[in-house]
């Protein structure tokens, strides 16, 4: 293995970093510095550790539903690469969704828990939809449960959260399933796309696969046309842009994301391919997003900002490290599908400022944030929040086609 500490591809070379041996070793050495880190979230009782920047357990206590459901996705895959131990957090976290999260009363799953504690009893479709990711993950690294809880969590989006008069998911009820909101969002829609598409490469089920066609419709192909390119974040009951919406600033933000059009630009390629790449003007909406995004959002000095007003302008300039990531993942997709050099061009950029800024090359894992002189910040975050986007950059890129990435990650030769 080169020492590429600071260098994610071959100086000076031409082509395609990804077609080259120097940078495809430079990715799986990242993602494992990532797997040996994040081993320490496992506890000794139930549930994750969250870490704080040199990988030792915070004291806070509480674990939100998406950091279970996403260490497992991440484990999984781990599995699949054949990464030793990996089974012992998706394990873990298999019987953590059953044991806590999961209500034994009203049913679903419930949002964050204070060790044996309910500390956010809210069923929302965000947190529901990862549990289908991890659920379907979990099948395809071939654990025993598997099975139930893909069948479990099916049935209740299906009862509680899917509208089929949209073909989207609505977002959010109370512990006993009593409305509290009308609220509907892009966000927990995006990451049902996303597990959706896992979900029918897990089972073959159709049904996934017909349903995430019909939101990423609604997203691309409605709303991104009239909006040029940019997706809102939040939308009436019945599904019209909510133009005043403005909740928490870090998870519900005013305005559009483009980090997310990134992600939804990635995923339409995903479900383009799994559905046999028909004639039509997918791949083209895909690359409109994506690049949309990137040249809204992308700072002088680097990375990438949070969040946009309507007309493209920059409303919170912060730089995390998932926007650069989803837009690593997003251009190696567009990089598979056509060689171009200009996509090249932005991977080298997003790859060049990741390694400098957001890259922790001493302890492993991601920092995720960084101030206006780019020193490391946590203005927002505690320690390293969690693998599961860092990790997607590393390995969906190794993959050579567009979709089935476990079952790819099973095929490389590492």
């Amino acid at each position: 293995m080169m020492n590429i500490r600071q260098t994610p591809g071959p100086i000076d070379a031409g082509g395609f970093w990804l077609d080259t041996t120097e940078h495809r070793d430079w990715l799986w050495h990242q993602a494992q510095k990532q797997f040996t880190f994040f081993k320490g979230s496992i506890r000794n009782d139930a549930g994750f550790h969250t870490l704080d920047a040199a990988g030792n357990p915070l004291p806070e206590n509480i674990q939100e539903l998406h950091t279970t459901t996403r260490l497992i996705h991440s484990y999984a895959l781990a599995q699949s690469c054949g990464v030793d131990g990996a089974n012992k957090i998706v394990d873990q976290g298999m019987a953590y969704l059953a044991s806590h999260h999961h209500d034994p009363v009203h049913g679903g799953y419930l949002w964050a828990l204070d060790g044996a504690k309910v500390s956010d009893d809210r069923k929302l479709a965000y947190g529901h939809v990862f549990v289908l990711l991890a659920a379907s993950s979990a099948k395809m690294a071939g654990h025993r449960d598997a099975d139930t809880m893909l069948s479990n969590i099916g049935r209740v989006l299906d009862a509680r959260f899917w509208e089929e008069d949209h073909g989207l998911f609505m977002d959010e009820w109370s512990r006993d399933w009593s409305p509290f909101s009308t609220y509907r969002g892009m966000n927990a829609n995006m990451h049902g796309v996303e597990a959706l598409l896992n979900a029918f490469e897990a089972t073959g089920q159709t049904v996934f696969l017909a349903r995430a066609g019909r939101i990423l419709n609604f997203f691309t192909a409605r709303v991104a046309p009239s909006e040029g390119w940019r997706l809102p974040e939040h939308y009436t009951e019945n599904w019209e842009i909510d133009r005043y919406y403005s909740g928490n600033p870090m998870f519900r933000p005013a305005g559009t994301t483009p980090g997310h059009s990134l992600e939804l630009g990635r995923l339409l390629l995903q479900h383009w391919d799994l559905s046999g790449r028909p004639a039509g003007d997918a791949p083209a909406r895909a690359r409109q997003l994506i690049e949309q995004a990137l040249s809204d959002a992308w700072r002088p000095e680097g990375g990438l900002a949070y969040t946009l007003n309507f007309d493209g302008s920059i409303a919170i300039p912060a730089r995390f490290w998932w926007p650069v990531t989803e837009a690593i993942g997003a251009v190696a997709a567009l990089i598979k599908l056509d060689r171009n050099e200009a996509d090249e061009v932005w991977y080298r950029r997003l790859w060049t400022f990741a390694c400098q800024n957001f890259i922790d090359h001493e302890c492993g894992g991601w920092f995720p944030e960084i101030d206006e002189t780019s020193k490391v910040t946590t203005s927002i975050f505690a320690g390293k929040p969690d693998i599961y986007h860092s990790l997607q950059c590393c390995l969906f890129p190794l993959v050579h086609g567009l979709s089935n990435h476990a079952d790819g990650l099973k095929k490389l030769t590492l």
